[in-house]
Parts: C-alpha cells; structure tokens; sequence
C-alpha cells in the first residue's frame, strides 16, 4: 500500500472528510452556546463525547488496481506520463462522495470498489481519447469534479468486473472565452468554483452560482447535477445559467468511430424538438462527460449586502417569503430558517468581548418579548440584495414592508455579513459530528408554495416518528433556500445520536422517512442534490413510471454497454437503502 500520496496532477479533498487535509476544523472550543444546544436538542453531553481520532491511511486495505501496463501504457499516452495514477489514496479519494454514508464507509475501510486508475485529461481532445479507450476495453468511465457530490453518484457498482478509470476534469479549468455583447462565457467543465470566479472578476464578471459546495465543486458538476446556488433566486439554477455546451459521447453503434461530440449552441432560445441541453442537465455522466459549457454571466453588482430578519414564526415567514418572491424586487438570495434552525445558528455564534453586540442582543430580545413572540419559535431570516444602489433601495424597501406586514423585524446588515463570511464553512460541522459517532446529513425538495407549510410539518413529524422507532436521539431542522413565483425549496438536516457499528441502519430509517414524507406530501425527490444511487429508489414516485422508462430507454439508447456511470439515477432496489448501503 502506498502510505504517501504523491502529487495530484488537480486540487482534490482528503480522502476521510471535506477539504483538504490541512484545513479549516470546526472549533467547539470557540462556540462557549454549542455545548448547552446540544444537551438540549439531543440531550448530547459534549463533555463527555468520545472523540474519535482522525482515520490513518495505514489502516486500510485498498484492493490493488486491476489495470494492465498495457492499459496505463495507452493511457499515459492520451493524457501524458504524470497524468496517469494509480496511488492507493488518490484512488480511494475519487472512489466516493461525501454522503455520510461515502464518509463512514471509507472510515471504517469499507471501500467497495476501488478505481483501477485515476485519468486527468487536459483537453476536450484528450477527454474524446480517453472515452474511446474505456470504451473499445469495455470499462467503466466516472466522471469527477470536485468530489462533493452527496448521493452516491461517483462510486462503480458493487461486484463490478470491469475495469474502472475515474477521469477528473481538474486539468481543464479555464475561462476561455467572454462574450461580453452576449453575456456569455465559454468554460471548461473541471473549473472549480472559486478558480472561475476569480478568472471572470478579474474582467468584470460573475457567474452568480454560488452553492454551499462552492469551494469544492465544478462547472461540469453543476450541470450534471441541476445545481443551484444561494444566489440562485437573482441569477438562476445551473438549468437557466448554462446556455450551450459540449459533451464527449459513445457514437452510434456501426459507426466508424467510438466517440462523438455533442455541440450545443449558446443560442437565447430555440425550438428544435426535445430540449437536448435538458437531457444533458442532471445526466449524473451516464451520456457522456461535458467537456466546456457557454455559462450566462453578470456584470459584477455597484452594490451587495445581505439584511437579517425574524419572525415569530416559521409560518409567518413562509407567508412573507412567498409575497417576497411575488414582489418586483428579485433579490439574490432569500432564506427563512424554521425555529430549531434558527437556535442552531444562534448556538453557533463565536463568544464576543463587544459591549455594543452585547446590548444589541440585549435589545432585540426585550423588543421580541415586549411584542410577546414565543422566544422559542422565533425564525432568522437572511435576504440578499444586489444590483445597482437605486434597485438595492427600492428592494429594500419593498421587502421591509413585507417583513413588517407579516410581523417581522429588521435587525441589519451585521448578521448576515456574518454568514455571508461563514457560508462554505458548514460541511465541517458534519466531519466534527462523525468524529463524536453522530451521522448528520441533509434532503431538500421543492413544492408548491400552498403545499410548503405541510410538508415542512409533516416532514419534521416523520423524522421525530423515525426517531423513536430505532430508539435513538435525533435533531431535525430546515430552511427555505430557494425561491420561485410558484413555490420554494426546503432543505432539512438531520443529525442522530447513534455511534454503534450498525448506526447507518439506524440512519437509512429516518433518511427513508424524510424522503418518503417529500414523495407522500407533493415534493421532489430533490431539488439540487441530484439522484446518484441514494434517491434512485424514489424516481418512479417522483416522475412517474412512464417518466423513469423515457430515462431508461435514454440511457440505453446513448450507452448501451453500460460504460457511463451505470446504475446511477434510475436503479432498482429497497426504497432509501442505495446498493452500495450493505457494506455500511
């Protein structure tokens, strides 16, 4: 076994958790509220927490790489000798996402099946080359971005024979091209975010997609998963940002090539039959791999802040988010937390020697109380502006008299420039729960707004009931992240307070009971996420039986060897459990 990784040819994550290995941890050390919240919420004693060390390399047992020298020969060939890998960790780090179960799996040496090689194509050319060699040696090909991705869609089937090449995109990560007339910019689909942004600022320019794996997720990522960002109420899901784009595909069969190239226009729109580019937008790599994408792109904003909000409660804010959304402001963001969100983000604040944010505090309670609101259920809300000063006011303005109107109160830009500095850091909230036993993960759904309330309440319910059949603890709360003129996603985290071997049982009941709850009260099985293998379960509920035979009949239509990421997004197996779930 390899016990030192050598230097990756891209960025990539640690292989136990999120980020890099070196990186930011959660400190509970400077969060003096955490501790009591927990007690609380999960009567979970800190203190007396055993806290699992970091997972060494050393310990695993990684199943040795099934490729041949012949095959790494052609390989190194296509993409050069240093942009072949075979090293033990690098493989492990792209054989999983980071779901909980990827994390605790991989933790506990469960690795499943390994890729044999590890390919880092440096152009569309390269990518076209690779693909035709899976493809001729009848192999499996994975496409990896940044690796964040949290529903099982990066890992090769259990049992699978052939060989398995993860191909990361990292190589290619350029802006290459602005249409400043069009507003439009041609780039490479391994761009991690924070590298894009920083090519477009530098001219002017944003994307606008800014999701909570920004810092670790890629522009082809987005798109194969339907992304969306927190900003996405301003500028767009991935659906409406990507205008045109290319995607190197099996050719048909009889043809004197193995390979194709899919070559979609950033046209504004068209009617050219079934929308293409949509069949491509939350494939999960089961067409083809997306090489480079035409993506809308934004002027950056004169001005930008974010203002912080409460209600007294969860629906009064759901109420006043819905008029929001139908108000002629747009704001970029909107986010309503229901009350035990709201109590975790408070527990979650640094401790402050500021008399001034002292006495603030101070004030908004006693304005709270004397307007006797039930401190318990009060809501935070965050909305984001952006644009120019004049559309900044104007939507302020709108905005607070719907705040108002619905019973709520301002209380500044302060807090959210606060969370507006912290978004991206809480995935390694999730590693430092791991660490404590606990697993915590995350659903999201989008429903109509007259259905929003109810499956909010009876999603919560669902998880309480899970909760008490397996007989553990558990935490469940949810905010509104995204909003549209018809209705609004809904994402729910959930945490329980099971450490034992057989914890991921215990988990597989309550994340089949909140997913179930989308499917019985009229959401989607997900709304930015994506299927992979873990929600696959569900799709026929979600799109229907016909819906899930179109996919089918797709997927076997463009890949009929099954070399493309099979078995992601339509699967057949026990609601809630992914086929990889019997070796948690």
């Amino acid at each position: 076994m390899t016990q030192h990784q050598p230097k990756a040819p891209a960025k990539h994550q640690k292989w136990w958790g999120w980020g890099p290995e070196d990186g930011i941890r959660y400190a509970i050390e400077d969060k003096p509220k955490f501790p009591a919240f927990a007690k609380q919420v999960m009567d979970l004693d800190l203190s007396q927490a055993q806290v699992i060390p970091d997972p060494s390399f050393d310990d695993l047992d990684v199943p040795s790489s099934q490729a041949s020298d012949e095959v790494l020969t052609e390989l190194r060939t296509i993409v050069g000798q240093g942009n072949v890998i075979t090293d033990d960790e690098l493989r492990v780090v792209h054989a999983f996402g980071k779901g909980v179960r990827d994390l605790v799996r991989v933790r506990r040496g469960q690795l499943g099946r390994v890729p044999d090689v590890v390919v880092y194509p440096g152009s569309e050319d390269e990518v076209m080359a690779v693909m035709a060699a899976a493809l001729r040696l009848d192999a499996v090909l994975i496409p990896y971005g940044g690796g964040s991705n949290i529903v099982a869609a990066l890992e090769a089937e259990p049992g699978e024979q052939r060989l398995v090449i993860s191909c990361d995109m990292g190589r290619m990560n350029k802006v290459l091209e602005i249409d400043e007339q069009a507003q439009v910019a041609l780039i490479q689909a391994g761009a991690l975010g924070p590298d894009m942004e920083e090519q477009l600022n530098a001219k002017g320019w944003t994307l606008g997609h800014f999701p909570d794996s920004f810092v670790w997720s890629t522009v082809g990522g987005w798109i194969a998963t339907r992304s969306s960002g927190s900003q996405s109420d301003k500028y767009g899901d991935i659906s409406e940002v990507t205008r045109g784009l290319n995607m190197a595909m099996p050719a048909p069969e009889g043809s004197d090539e193995l390979v194709q190239l899919l070559q979609l226009r950033p046209l504004p729109s068209y009617s050219s039959g079934p929308n293409v580019r949509e069949m491509v937008l939350g494939s999960e790599g089961r067409l083809g791999i997306i090489t480079q994408a035409w993506m809308q792109v934004h002027r950056l904003a004169e001005c930008r802040e974010i203002q912080a909000y409460f209600y007294p409660t969860y629906d009064a804010g759901l109420k006043a988010a819905e008029q929001i959304a139908h108000a002629d402001v747009h704001p970029m963001m909107l986010r309503v937390s229901d009350a035990n969100e709201t109590k975790f983000s408070m527990a979650n604040g640094k401790s402050t020697s500021s008399k001034k944010s002292h006495y603030s505090n101070l004030a908004v309670k006693k304005l709270m109380e004397a307007k006797g609101w039930d401190l318990d259920e009060v809501c935070l809300s965050f909305v984001g502006f952006e644009g120019t000063n004049t559309h900044v006011r104007y939507a302020k303005s709108v905005v607070n008299k719907i705040v108002r109107a619905h019973g709520g109160l301002g209380v500044g830009k302060g807090p959210g420039t606060l969370f507006d500095q912290k978004k991206y850091d809480i995935p390694f909230i999730r590693d430092f729960l791991l660490n404590i036993g606990i697993p915590a993960d995350v659903s999201e759904t989008s429903t109509p707004w007259s259905r929003a309330k109810e499956i909010h309440d009876e999603t919560v319910k669902a998880a309480h009931k899970a909760f008490e059949e397996t007989g553990h603890k558990g935490f469940i709360m949810c905010h509104i992240s995204h909003s549209y003129h018809s209705g609004a996603c809904q994402y729910f985290t959930f945490a329980i307070d099971d450490a034992s071997e057989n914890n991921m049982q215990t988990y597989d009941h309550v994340k089949r009971a909140v997913q179930q709850s989308f499917m019985d009260h009229g959401g989607t099985v997900s709304h930015h996420h994506g299927v992979g293998e873990e929600h696959s379960p569900w799709m026929e509920q979600d799109i229907s039986p016909a819906g899930v035979h179109i996919q089918r009949k797709l997927f076997a239509g463009v890949d009929p060897g099954k070399n493309l990421n099979p078995g992601k997004i339509v699967h057949d197996g026990k609601p809630g459990v992914s086929s990889n779930s019997e070796d948690a």
